[in-house]
Order: structure tokens, then C-alpha cells, then sequence
């Protein structure tokens, strides 16, 4: 009897052992804000692009040298005058709905895409024709030389050109997308959607990785879990708790006051995603008086002081860097040229500039974001500055999907429209003047300047480093002067894990795939 005993129970550990590795791999994770924007093209949120990472491919990805690599695509031509490219997808590609990915759904997704994005405008300016010449080729034919064709596809940054069916692509860049169907490694489920609550992401069984190693954002995408489930936990001291106790799996963005917390944490591990990978900024409205006025802005900029931001968001020198480079403190492109907000704040010159530019009290409506904790510590230090130059100062609170809803708008504050935002930016979506968004007088506060296009465009042709580091002095120089936003700073964000993400790949942005 003792001896069937002991086979009974071995057989049912053998049964209980089975069922546990068919119970799929489950991660719960937080990221920095709620998800609620599925279409990574008609916002530029990064909760928006890091849901598209999942559930979207790309043409080409950057490795960890910056260089584009082929993602979706297999190979590619380019003819003797490089104005025309003809590339080859890989072979199998397939959408979650299980149709073929075709080079008429890259044609859709990339012309969509072109009217959101600063680099796709640029593209979009320089080509002839766009078309798919057959199923699995795709061809780009220029007017002129543009040197940036597949830095361009392979951007990283919001938004991302991510490759959707054609069926969905052809949805106005104006209007929100229907269904978020793309080819990536992982399915979104649709059905468990809860708007600013939970998001759920299922393994693509379809997916073939490429063969190369991961590496950034480049390489074999190969997933490392059969479900993500994204779990809005909006206070910071109780997404560490619950890393603490088991009870998720993965945080994107620790404060720093909470790392001590981590760190005797039993199996929980704290990485840097990198060094200064992320700019606050602040961004005025040209449309609406009185920071359509020059003076104003420039008043403004003088009443700002970095430290002041640093110190009231991060606390701790250790983790942010004074920098005034609009261009980020990582490029090749750095200068400190016109940026005086790393220096204490020149109030007697702001007040000098406010009564220069004729300033009469109008109402100043800062946008101040109370659920992204590494945003909400700026909205008041910008009214305090103004306040203490005598600006009257409207600081309005809302959640940050409305603030994204908000800054949209170019109507009078009186109507619903707004003043001044604040935002935070990664490295890579700044470091160049082609890329960066707020270069772009398309972006939200509307900062067009004919001397600041002529700058990008000549950066655009430019041939060699040096030339093309003349250039982007020149054009901070002259964005600084009219000021087109202004640099708050560089710093560096942390993760924290538990041993489920361990040989995740190391990116400036959790991406849930195994790296090298």
C-alpha cells in the first residue's frame, strides 16, 4: 500500500508538474501612464508607441550604433542616382488577422504615417512616387538626393512607422484607427481592453524572428512571455509594493526617492535604461497671445531656471544633468548656444522683456499633468517663475490623456485652448533637427520660423559631420532667439524587474523580447 501511495503521489506531481508548463508564462507589468490612445499614429504619447512595439513591426530598426538595420524587410536596391530604392520584404510575413503582409500595406501604412510624422514630412516632401511594383516589393522614387531614406524607416521614436494592413491604413491620419492589428510578436486583445485600467497582450504564434540577435531595437524579436497583461497602477509607492511583494512582475519607471526600496529587495533588480535617455521640456503656444509675441517667449525663457525643475522632479543631482542642447545632451549635435536656463533666472531682463513686448496681464493657461509622476513637479515651478515677473498664471489640472487631447487644440484659452505644456522626450526622438519633433512646426504649440526651415533643410543635404554640426549651432542659435521650446534638463530613468525578464534586451524602452 505504501508503495502505491508513493507511485499515486509521484504521478501526481508528474500531472502537477505537466499542468505547470502548460500554464502559459504570464507577466504583469506597469508602465509610466494609462493606456488609453491605441493608434501610435494619431498621438505621439509613449504609452502609445510602447503598446505599438508589441503589436507592430517595423521596416528597418537601429542597433545599438544608431545604424538602421532590415527588419521586415529582406533586402533592398538603390539605383546609381539614389533616387530610387526598391526593397523586398521577408518572406511569411502575416498579420494577427492571418492575411499576408504586402508591400500595397506598407504604401498605406508609410502614407499615413508621413503626415504625423517630422521625419515621414520630410520623406514625404522629397519623394515622386511611392508605390508596390508586386506583393512582396515596395519602391520609393525621389524628386532629389535625400539622405535619410532608411534612417527615416527605421525611426524609433514617436511616431514610429509601424506597418498596419492597408485596409486600416487608409483610416484618415485625422481619425483614431478601429482595430489595432499589426504582424509583431505579440497579439493585442482587444476583448480585455480597459481603457486607463489594463491592456492584454498574447504571444504571436505566427511570428518568425529574424536571425540576428537582438540588439536595441533591431535583430530576432523573440518573446519572452504567452501573455502581458499592463496594469494602470497610477501611485508610485504602490507599484513598488506590489513589485516588493510578487504581485507584479515588472515596473518601467521607478522614482528616484523609491530606488532605496528596491534595492535589498529579494529578486528584484534596478537598471538604468542609459545615461540622460530622456529631456524634460516646456512648449509655449505660438497661436495664442501673448506668447505669439516674441518678447513674451523670450521673458519666459528668462524667468527659468533648470535646477529648479531638476531638483522638484528628480531631488537628487546624481540623477539629471543641466543641459540647454536642444538637440539632447547625448548628440553629436550638442551646444549650449543661446540656452540661458541652465544659469539662475534673470528676472529683472524677463521683466525688462514682458514691458517690451507690451504684455497687459492676459491669462497664461499651464497645462499641469497629475498622473505621470515624472511630469507633475513641473506644471507648478513654471507658474511660480511667471508669477514672480508678474504673469497672471491659470494652472489647470487634468489626467494625461486629456492633457494629450488638450494640447491638440489651437483654440483661445478662453474657449478651451492652453498656453503652456510641459513634456518629457526621449534622446533619440531629439538628437538630430530632421527628427526632432518640436522642430517641427506641426508639433503642438505650432512653432513655425522661416529661418529655423531653411537650417533643417540645409541639414538635410548637408555632407559630413562637421558641416552638419555648423548647421545645428546656427539653427539653436535661432530657435533659442524665438524660442521654439525650451530644454528643462536631462536625466535618466529606471526599471525594476523580478527574474521573469531576465535576458530582456537593453533598450532605451522596455521591449519584451530576449536580447543578446
Amino acid at each position: 500500500m505504501r508503495l502505491h501511495g508513493l507511485i499515486a503521489a509521484a504521478l501526481a506531481a508528474m500531472a502537477w508538474t505537466a499542468a505547470a508548463q502548460a500554464e502559459p508564462a504570464t507577466a504583469k507589468v506597469v508602465l509610466h501612464a494609462p493606456l488609453r490612445i491605441l493608434d501610435p499614429v494619431l498621438t505621439n504619447a509613449y504609452i502609445t508607441r510602447n503598446h505599438g512595439y508589441l503589436i507592430y513591426d517595423t521596416l528597418f530598426a537601429i542597433d545599438t550604433q544608431g545604424r538602421p538595420q532590415p527588419q521586415m524587410v529582406d533586402r533592398w536596391t538603390v539605383s546609381d542616382d539614389k533616387l530610387s530604392y526598391t526593397f523586398t520584404l521577408r518572406p511569411g510575413l502575416k498579420f494577427h488577422d492571418g492575411t499576408p503582409v504586402t508591400g500595397e500595406d506598407v504604401v498605406a501604412s508609410l502614407a499615413r504615417w508621413e503626415q504625423r510624422d517630422p521625419m515621414g514630412k520630410r520623406l514625404a516632401a522629397a519623394t515622386q512616387t511611392m508605390d508596390s511594383p508586386s506583393a512582396d516589393r515596395f519602391r520609393i522614387v525621389l524628386k532629389q538626393p535625400f539622405g535619410l531614406v532608411l534612417e527615416t524607416l527605421g525611426k524609433p521614436g514617436s511616431p514610429v512607422p509601424f506597418i498596419m494592413p492597408r485596409r486600416i491604413a487608409q483610416t484618415p491620419a485625422t481619425e483614431a484607427i478601429k482595430e489595432s492589428i499589426g504582424s509583431g510578436p505579440y497579439r493585442f486583445d482587444a476583448k480585455a481592453f480597459e481603457a486607463g485600467v489594463k491592456a492584454v497582450y498574447i504571444k504571436n504564434p505566427d511570428y518568425v524572428p529574424r536571425q540576428e540577435p537582438a540588439a536595441y531595437f533591431s535583430g530576432g524579436k523573440v518573446p519572452m512571455f504567452d501573455r502581458i497583461e499592463v496594469i494602470n497602477v497610477p501611485d508610485a509607492q504602490t507599484a513598488v509594493n506590489a513589485l516588493r511583494q510578487g504581485e507584479i512582475d515588472f515596473v518601467e519607471n521607478v522614482a528616484p526617492d523609491l530606488l532605496p526600496q528596491l534595492e535589498q529587495a529579494k529578486g528584484v533588480t534596478v537598471e538604468r535604461y542609459g545615461e540622460n535617455t530622456d529631456t524634460y521640456m516646456l512648449r509655449m503656444n505660438w497661436k495664442q497671445p501673448p506668447l505669439d509675441n516674441p518678447k513674451i517667449r523670450q521673458a519666459v525663457l528668462a524667468a527659468l531656471n533648470q535646477t529648479d525643475y531638476l531638483d522638484a522632479s528628480l531631488g537628487d543631482p546624481k540623477f539629471y544633468r543641466l543641459c540647454g542642447a536642444m538637440l539632447s545632451c547625448i548628440s553629436a549635435y550638442r551646444s549650449d548656444v543661446g540656452a540661458t536656463q541652465t544659469r539662475p533666472a534673470d528676472l529683472a531682463r524677463a521683466r525688462a522683456l514682458l514691458k517690451e513686448g507690451g504684455y497687459k496681464g492676459e491669462k497664461i493657461v499651464v497645462l499641469h499633468p497629475t498622473d505621470v509622476r515624472s511630469l507633475s513637479a513641473l506644471a507648478p515651478v513654471t507658474a511660480q517663475a511667471l508669477r514672480s515677473i508678474g504673469m497672471t498664471v491659470d494652472v489647470q489640472s487634468m489626467d494625461w490623456a486629456t492633457l494629450l487631447s488638450r494640447r491638440s487644440k489651437d483654440a483661445p484659452v478662453e474657449q478651451g485652448g492652453w498656453s503652456i505644456f510641459h513634456s518629457s522626450l526621449t534622446s533619440m526622438d531629439l538628437i538630430n533637427p530632421i527628427v526632432n519633433p518640436l522642430m517641427d512646426p506641426g508639433y503642438p504649440g505650432w512653432a513655425k520660423d522661416d529661418e529655423v526651415e531653411k537650417l533643417r533643410a540645409e541639414f538635410e543635404t548637408a555632407s559630413g559631420l562637421d558641416e552638419q554640426k555648423r548647421i545645428a549651432q546656427a539653427l539653436q542659435k535661432r530657435a533659442y532667439e524665438v524660442v521654439t521650446f525650451v530644454p528643462l534638463g536631462g536625466y535618466s530613468e529606471f526599471k525594476a524587474y523580478d527574474g521573469k525578464f531576465k535576458g530582456m534586451v537593453h533598450a532605451p524602452m522596455p521591449l519584451f523580447w530576449r536580447g543578446q
